[in-house]
């Protein structure tokens, strides 16, 4: 497969993004500079710890699309590896679910990674949902410990789905045989991410600026109606700005399928916000500064990968 990263789509994707970052950090150093007051600081030094996040993760996306197909995988199959240890990590479990656990972070993970690399879509789409599905509760089972039992099998299940399963439809992107697009693939990822996490952003930002009527103040305060429509409009109009990175043909496709992702996004952070409360968490780690751990930056990404993944291959694969 050609590398993307030698067409003009990356180079272009790769300025605008510095573009946007350099203008971040000018506006929070410029923010910072003309706010005396201590409390608005509070919100200013959150918003620069963003930034300086991003600026990282930016960086590390970014020389995983130089480094081409393989450097992907591998570097999804790695945060699939920290989200899932931080979703178990909160989960119910007793010495008895020692095996399935092993096999999930050991076994089952590597593997799903590995069909994608073998480009084995078939696999790959039952594997965790059927195959796993049925074989963890039995490895559960094998230790004769039954307290808990269901809630324990559905925990891990839930992290298997979420964690792998789901995210694992962002490299899976890859395996797409898009008529026409061929050895351009990992510009879908780059719509993918930059639309939904764009969304995230711009929500934040809205909500900050506007933000006066809470959605769900139980799961995540933060989250206001204003901040939702202004986000996802936003992340809509960029959508259709970067039709051309897609098979879409015109901006017009593009925001459709932006904006189906946007919002789901949205949604699916208000389910993750549901579980952390549920576990009585803030954050579910402190692996990024600025934005808690692996799942508090994902959550997003993982509800809109396999939308946008089967929208893509019921449109533009034969």
């Amino acid at each position: 497969m050609p590398s993307p990263a030698l067409a003009p789509e990356f180079w272009l994707l790769c300025g605008g993004t510095v573009g946007v970052l350099l203008s971040a950090s000018l506006v929070t150093a410029l923010l910072r500079w003309r706010t005396p007051d201590a409390q608005a600081h509070a919100v200013i030094d959150n918003l620069a710890l963003r930034v300086k996040a991003w600026w990282w993760m930016a960086g590390v996306l970014g020389l995983a699309f130089a480094l081409g197909r393989t450097a992907i995988i591998v570097l999804f199959g790695l945060m699939s590896f920290f989200a899932l240890r931080e979703f178990v990590t909160i989960t119910a479990t007793r010495r008895g679910d020692h095996r399935a656990i092993v096999a999930a972070f050991f076994l089952v993970l590597p593997c799903q990674y590995v069909l994608i690399y073998m480009n084995w879509h078939g696999l790959f789409a039952i594997f965790i949902p059927v195959v796993v599905f049925l074989i963890m509760p039995i490895l559960s089972a094998l230790s004769s410990d039954t307290t808990g039992f269901l809630q324990r099998c559905a925990g891990l299940q839930w992290a298997l789905m979420i964690c792998v399963f789901c995210l694992s439809h962002v490299p899976a992107l890859l395996m797409l045989p898009v008529s026409g697009f061929e050895g351009r693939n990992l510009l879908l990822i780059a719509f993918l991410v930059i639309v939904v996490q764009g969304s995230d952003v711009l929500q934040y930002v809205w909500g900050k600026l506007i933000g006066r009527t809470q959605i769900a103040p139980r799961l995540s305060p933060s989250k206001t109606l204003e901040g939702l429509v202004g986000g996802v409009a936003s992340a809509t109009a960029l959508g259709a700005a970067l039709w051309w990175i897609t098979p879409c043909g015109s901006p017009l496709k593009a925001a459709l399928i932006a904006f189906v992702i946007a919002l789901m996004g949205f949604l699916g952070g208000l389910v993750m916000s549901a579980i952390k409360r549920d576990r009585a968490i803030k954050d579910w780690g402190q692996m990024i500064e600025g934005h808690g751990g692996m799942l508090d930056r994902l959550d997003s990404v993982l509800f809109a990968a396999p939308i946008f993944f089967h929208i893509t291959r019921y449109c533009w694969v034969a």
